[in-house]
């Protein structure tokens, strides 16, 4: 059984370990600012899990979220009062913020490693098929879809009107976020398993080739590149000029990314 738990510092809600729909809309949902919105891996577009705000003084179970078979493995999306969340279960479970009860499930097979993410009422995410789909984030209707050649782990970024992700394919994919249509495709000599990150119009992944790219966002160009010296999976945290990245060859480095260059690694 694999299961989706909250914590916060309010009232808990009632049990929803079962998979009832809950009502159409809820009251008194919270306002989605910096402090309550997630709606991107990690929290924000440069990767660095940072948010706005405080914890509670006391942490309490609020409510748990089970499914039978698969697993959570990939972090949920917060947005607009609702959690979004991938199973091996084959689901995409859209469930309330507040009560913990789902609203919508969408389907897909083999099922999910990658977070969602949600902007403008509609949820991106690629499954384990190399499908990635666009979905209508109140209904679960799903808007469009696009085929990668290979498993997609990456959750996905967006840069101006353009949806950016990875594939194990090796190419890094930019879509239009309205229609699904490709814009571009940067290949890169083995999988990409990470997500992007993105600062103005530079977008950033490293690879399993063992290189951090960073790319032309409005050309899909590569504008640089950084020998990492092993494998990564990991996605890049950017802060100013910096980029943080870590590898499976035991070391973390520090990258001044616009001179290319290695500042330390340990």
């Amino acid at each position: 059984m694999a299961t989706l738990i909250a914590i916060g510092g309010c009232t808990p809600g009632p049990d929803s370990s079962d998979l009832e729909d809950a009502p159409a809309t809820t009251a008194a949902l919270p306002a989605t600012d910096n402090n309550d919105a997630w709606p991107l891996f990690r929290g924000d577009p440069q990767g660095s899990g940072v948010a706005v705000g405080s914890l509670p003084s006391k942490l309490e179970l609020l409510w748990t979220f089970s499914v039978e078979d698969g697993a959570f493995e990939a972090t949920a999306a917060i947005a607009d009062g609702m959690v979004y969340a991938g199973s091996l279960d084959g689901n995409l479970y859209a469930v309330d913020l507040i009560t913990g009860k789902k609203r919508w499930a969408f389907f897909a097979e083999l099922g999910f490693t990658a977070s969602p993410a949600v902007r403008n009422g509609r949820v991106y995410l690629g499954d384990s098929d190399g499908r990635f789909c666009c979905l209508d984030a109140a209904s679960g209707e799903l808007i469009w879809d696009f085929l990668t050649e290979a498993e997609i782990n990456s959750s996905a970024n967006f840069h101006g009107e353009n949806v950016l992700f990875g594939s194990q394919d090796g190419a890094l994919y930019c879509l239009d976020a309205d229609k699904g249509t490709l814009v571009w495709k940067y290949e890169s000599e083995d999988m990409i398993q990470c997500s992007p990150t993105v600062v103005k119009d530079r977008g950033f992944v490293a690879g399993c080739d063992g290189r951090l790219h960073v790319v032309d966002l409005n050309s899909g160009t590569r504008a640089g590149d950084v020998d990492l010296e092993s494998p990564s999976l990991c996605t890049p945290a950017l802060h100013d000029r910096m980029a943080y990245v870590g590898t499976t060859g035991n070391t973390f480095f520090a990258i001044d990314w616009q001179k290319a260059e290695v500042v330390w690694r340990y």
